[in-house]
């Protein structure tokens, strides 16, 4: 690498201005160019397209874009907080806020755009926000938190980024009402037959709308705002969110001369330079031959082109695809090529479906010949195949291809210039030459060419692709069963095989390994209520199931006593501080909201359990693939805010699925309102109060890779929420493969989690009744492991630290980090540590109700 002999400043650290970093890091392969980033927010590029996750939970570092420190790489500096004032084109200098003056080879103008606030008298008020950057959502949480649950809030607005506030508003705790000027929502995405759709869609979500209206005055009321709409009604709200529009922040270029294009932006041609060769701009600030681009993927593009030209390319800016399909608070919405057919003789096919409430449109050619655009509201999942037809022949009836039963699009239909990832620019081609050349699964295609890496839309596009190249996938669970879980699970429950040995005999090969034992073992467990140490069975667990307990580095055990949504009795808690300290355990309060006892022998495990048992508790299966906890606030039995009895809810869920064992871990939480104290929408299982029953959330983990709990339905009642709960469980312990996670089965399950609403909503599988028969047949054989061990000579005689080991615990047999070796009774068996960090010393008493015959 050379040393750098020209800088490019970088002004903006967005998403677009990051982007270009990393194009332009991955082309200039000698070094030549140093890159300076100038930040305004206190916070490095973050994903702002996920902004509303912010809101529902996220911190800062989840949102944060991927190598946005650029830790390690001499040749970018990144100066955050530290905003240019100026371009002093005649020195080819950037004045910084500091005052600092950074001489350039090249400026990249990467500053976005700002909110829109219609100049209403009183906008200015201090209850009055914008919906734009994280800094913008503390102050909007700040102001709700001293407002009262269920208060209205106001967004003006009703587009895109209108509906995100809204959704923001109603995670809050407030009840959103949305106005709109035009006659429906979302203006520019859709015609007024979906508008129609979405917003009854959206108002039986609880958000109140009004369109073809304005809002004409704000005024202090004491207690919060009064606002004045233009058909003569007044809303009394505690806060005002503007979302009605953004404008380029190109007061920058228009301060050092650049051309400005007639509505805004930085004027910029084909390559994205502007009237200054050195100078180009980037993203919702440039106006590419006068047109501003309000998304996210044109501004990608613009800076590959940029990043290209720096390096002596000649790449131009070739338009943007507009289409954009997403999510809002659960409801589909899609629009793609000339959606409200502006093309001279243009078509329209329309289905419009009220009972199952979706509104598909097709804009055609006259001769209805080309597809040129359309509309999805409701359900989008056709938007995959028929966005990259937009200008090409249609391979069937316009009408077929968007009715339940008519024509599907292969993908085979499609040219292999059609563009999959309209995002990242990734075109058929691309995709299937990264297939031919070993990418053979979803996360290599990504690796190999970024397709499905940003909002992830065309996921089931590669999918087909790779299906489509013969690409056979195994479904093997190891070498020595060529099915599945799912497979297994279905033999097992339809043959009414209970061993290991039985099942391997007649539908597998060899002896089997520590991939395919637990696996049955679990299967075992779910389509029964045997004990998993019963028989043979107790020789396919791993070691925490094998001891009931989690094996801690040091070869000690943990165990954890269930302390149903966090509930505990002073007795319950002077016991387990009596274990504690008669057996030298180390006590955590655990982030499920129980008590950890670190530290146990395997033979003091019974002895530990039986006073546990006594004292009313029983296992809390942290050991186990199954339910651990279920997370709770204190609810409308404490708190001002509750509106429902969570910890009530907490405690019947932990005790209705305590012990169900899956294919990996289950946790849940239970808030008792919008505020969301438990954390329900980071758990597998979320409820979430609400003013009319509870909000049922579904695949939140954490991890290597965190997921927040989407929404499965709202304002359930308490029956129909535990039902759904019931049949969701059953579901995935039957279909997930080995170790998945609950968010990764509803990515990877066909149709995701639209196909698992259908299947526990409204039966589409006609499996309901045996989902909820399963789920029942496991509440009623419940029994708790460590009683069953304690009640059982040959369990309790598998609780032994050696072969030879003496009835009686050994004095002289202590462990340390090595594991356990004999040592003088003098030095002790180091436990919790005091303070200094030196351990205590304490003699563990033995249970003389407790026999345990040798091994």
């Amino acid at each position: 690498m050379t040393a750098p002999g020209r800088t490019v400043v970088v002004i903006g650290h967005g998403m677009v201005g990051h982007r270009f970093v990393e194009a332009l890091r991955d082309r200039d392969r000698d070094g030549s160019w140093q890159v300076v980033v100038l930040c305004e927010e206190p916070t490095a590029a973050y994903d702002r397209v996920g902004l509303s996750s912010y809101i529902d939970g996220w911190d800062r570092a989840s949102l944060a874009l991927s190598g946005n420190d650029y830790a390690g790489d001499a040749l970018v500096d990144l100066r955050v907080g530290q905003p240019a004032i100026a371009i002093d084109r005649d020195a080819r200098e950037v004045v910084t806020s500091t005052g600092e003056r950074v001489g350039y080879d090249a400026v990249v103008l990467a500053t976005g755009s700002y909110p829109f606030v219609p100049p209403i008298p009183g906008s200015d008020l201090d209850r009055c926000f914008v919906y734009r950057t994280l800094e913008d959502l503390d102050a909007i949480r700040t102001a709700v938190a001293a407002t009262r649950p269920g208060a209205t809030g106001i967004v003006v607005g009703g587009g895109l980024l209108g509906l995100e506030a809204a959704n923001a508003l109603r995670m809050l705790g407030l009840t959103p009402h949305v106005l709109e000027r035009s006659p429906r929502l979302m203006p520019i995405q859709v015609d007024d037959g979906g508008g129609a759709l979405l917003n009854r869609l959206i108002t039986e979500l609880g958000i109140v709308v009004h369109t073809d209206v304005a809002s004409t005055d704000i005024v202090d009321n004491g207690d919060g705002i009064t606002v004045a709409l233009s058909n003569g009604e007044q809303l009394d709200a505690a806060v005002l969110v503007f979302s009605a529009g953004v404008r380029p922040r190109d007061e920058l270029a228009r301060d050092c001369g650049l051309p400005i294009a007639e509505r805004g932006g930085v004027l910029t041609d084909i390559s994205c330079a502007t009237g200054d060769p050195r100078v180009y701009a980037i993203g919702e600030v440039a106006a590419v031959e006068g047109r501003c681009y309000g998304l996210v993927a044109p501004g990608y593009t613009m800076a590959e082109v940029v990043a290209d030209r720096l390096v002596g390319g000649t790449a131009e800016f070739p338009g943007a695809d507009l289409s954009t399909k997403l999510k809002l608070l659960g409801v589909d919405v899609a629009s793609f090529g000339d959606a409200h057919a502006s093309t001279p003789g243009a078509l329209e096919v329309v289905l419009n479906d009220a009972v199952n409430q979706t509104y598909a449109k097709l804009v055609v050619s006259d001769d209805v010949s080309t597809l040129l655009g359309g509309i999805l509201v409701g359900d989008a999942s056709a938007y995959s195949t028929l966005r990259p037809l937009v200008g090409r022949p249609l391979p069937a009836d316009p009408a077929t291809l968007i009715s339940p039963a008519g024509a599907e699009v292969g993908v085979g239909a499609l040219p292999d210039d059609a563009q999959i990832c309209s995002c990242n620019a990734v075109s058929k081609h691309s995709i299937c030459g990264a297939i031919a050349d070993g990418a053979h699964d979803v996360p290599a295609i990504k690796c190999a060419t970024a397709a499905g890496t940003s909002c992830g839309s065309c996921i089931p596009m590669l999918k087909r692709l790779l299906e489509s190249r013969g690409v056979a996938m195994s479904k093997a669970l190891c070498e020595h069963f060529q099915q599945s879980r799912a497979e297994l699970f279905q033999i097992v429950a339809s043959t009414g095989i209970r061993t290991f040995s039985a099942l391997i005999a007649e539908y597998g090969t060899g002896t089997g390994c520590d991939i395919c034992k637990p696996v049955v073992a679990s299967i075992l467990a779910s389509t029964s209520s045997d004990h998993i140490l019963d028989d043979d069975t107790a020789a396919l667990q791993d070691t925490n199931d094998h001891f009931l307990a989690n094996i801690q580095r040091n070869g000690t055990y943990s165990v954890v006593p269930r302390l149903p949504g966090g509930e505990v009795t002073p007795e319950q808690l002077m016991v387990i501080a009596q274990v504690a300290q008669d057996f030298g355990l180390y006590t955590k309060i655990t982030g499920g909201q129980r008590i950890d006892l670190f530290g146990a022998r395997v033979e003091q495990l019974p002895q530990i359990w039986k006073r546990l048992v006594d004292a009313g508790m029983e296992s809390g299966h942290a050991y186990g693939k199954s339910l651990r906890t279920v997370k709770s606030c204190v609810g409308s039995s404490w708190c001002r805010y509750g509106v429902q009895d969570s910890v009530a809810m907490a405690v019947a869920l932990e005790l209705r699925y305590r012990g169900l064992r899956s294919p990996h871990k289950i946790k849940m939480g239970v808030s008792g309102c919008q505020r969301e104290c438990a954390e329900a929408r980071g758990k597998d299982v979320g409820v979430i109060a609400t003013e009319k029953g509870w909000n049922l959330y579904v695949g939140g983990n954490g991890g290597a890779n965190p997921k927040h709990a989407q929404l499965l339905a709202g304002d359930l009642d308490s029956e129909s929420l535990v039902r759904y709960i019931d049949r969701y469980l059953m579901f995935y312990i039957r279909t997930a493969d080995r170790l998945q996670r609950t968010a990764v089965w509803q990515e990877t399950i066909d149709g995701g989690l639209d196909h698992i609403r259908d299947v526990v909503c409204t039966d589409s599988l006609g499996i309901a009744a045996d989902l909820d028969d399963a789920m029942a047949r496991h509440v009623e054989g419940y029994s708790d492991e460590w009683a069953g061990v304690l009640n059982d000579q040959e369990k309790l005689a598998r609780f032994v630290s050696f072969v030879n080991a003496p009835d009686e615990s050994d004095p002289t047999v202590a462990f340390d980090e090595s594991g356990p070796r004999k040592v003088p009774l003098l030095l002790g068996l180091p436990r919790q540590r005091q303070r200094g960090g030196k351990p205590r010393v304490t003699t563990a008493k033995h249970d003389p109700s407790i026999k345990v015959s040798e091994a």
